[in-house]
């Protein structure tokens, strides 16, 4: 019985000067917003093309974006297969986010 191993191809990347540099550039550049649903907050930079498909545009300013956490992974599981998030559980979230929202204001 055997667990999938998930390898993080970007790993010797993320963790260089010029990696930091170019994130921030990255996060500058969009607005400090998720460019897919304009959140603000904790905010993570997200290669468009993967690392582990296009090794070469891993330092590419053109190829980042700035995601919040929700629609980084939404965007991750695609990537790997695993399908998007049931409807049910989206739109319970969205509810429980704009009633957040409300009581907030």
């Amino acid at each position: 019985m055997g667990v999938n191993r998930w390898t993080r191809h970007s790993a010797p990347i993320i963790r260089t000067k010029r990696w930091k540099r170019l994130r921030y550039e990255a996060l500058r550049r969009d607005g400090f917003a998720c460019v897919s649903c304009g959140a603000r907050g904790r905010l993570e930079v997200d290669h468009r093309e993967p690392v582990r498909t296009a090794p070469e545009r891993s330092f590419d300013l053109t190829n980042l974006q700035s995601l919040c956490v929700a629609c980084h992974a939404r965007k991750t599981r695609a990537e790997i297969g695993m399908g998007e998030t049931d409807p049910a559980r989206m739109a319970w979230k969205t509810l429980v986010r704009k009633t957040g929202r409300e009581t907030e204001q």
